[in-house]
């Protein structure tokens, strides 16, 4: 099987996208489309987040509470959208338009790939190396890098979102790039 949209992170921007990919599943042109997610959360920052200053979250609420919540509210209102859980990203590499993701368990292949992930080293993900700059908000004392990208695209099915795009640390504005990235990717 070839996804139409792989996304790798399960965090906020990651989830984001998977959201609002998912919701367009009932429109007759994403109908046919195969959407899926790997849910990797091991190394998110949400893990230890607590939240007081997020429109639409209850003061006080954890990071490792969205983790949990977000994950059942992508299978509970878009199913179609399917989860890959407990499985490592190795490589991503392009071959004749399409990509294939090595993870520690499986390949999968997909037209499109959205990077998902936070923006700490090491990045250990073959394939992606050219692409790594150092990152342009961050203060540069915490070393934190990003994916070279215009408007969250990399290149030809490639993008990028979240920290790991150049954003700030801020759950509004993770969340605010993944939703950026599948309303462009709808647009296709």
């Amino acid at each position: 099987m070839i996804f139409d949209a792989l996304i790798i992170g399960g965090g906020v921007s990651g989830m984001q996208c998977a959201l609002v990919l998912g919701s367009a599943k009932n429109k007759a042109f994403a109908a046919d489309k195969k959407i899926a997610i790997i849910m990797h959360q091991r190394a998110s920052h949400l893990e230890n987040a607590l939240f007081n200053n997020v429109l639409g979250l209850s003061p006080k609420t954890l990071g490792k509470d969205i983790l949990i919540n977000g994950k059942a509210h992508l299978s509970t209102l878009y199913p179609a959208v399917s989860q890959i859980e407990n499985e490592k990203v190795l490589s991503v590499e392009k071959i004749n338009g399409i990509y294939t993701v090595e993870t520690n368990k499986n390949n999968y292949k997909s037209k499109i790939i959205v990077l998902a992930l936070n923006y700490s080293k090491p990045f250990a993900i073959k394939g992606l190396d050219a692409f790594i700059i150092p990152h342009q908000k961050a203060n540069p004392d915490k070393d934190r890098i990003q994916l070279k990208n215009e408007n969250h695209f990399i290149q030809q099915g490639l993008y990028c979102c979240g920290t790991i795009a150049g954003w700030r640390s801020q759950f509004a504005i993770a969340a605010g790039s993944g939703a950026s990235v599948a309303t462009d990717i709808l647009t296709l």
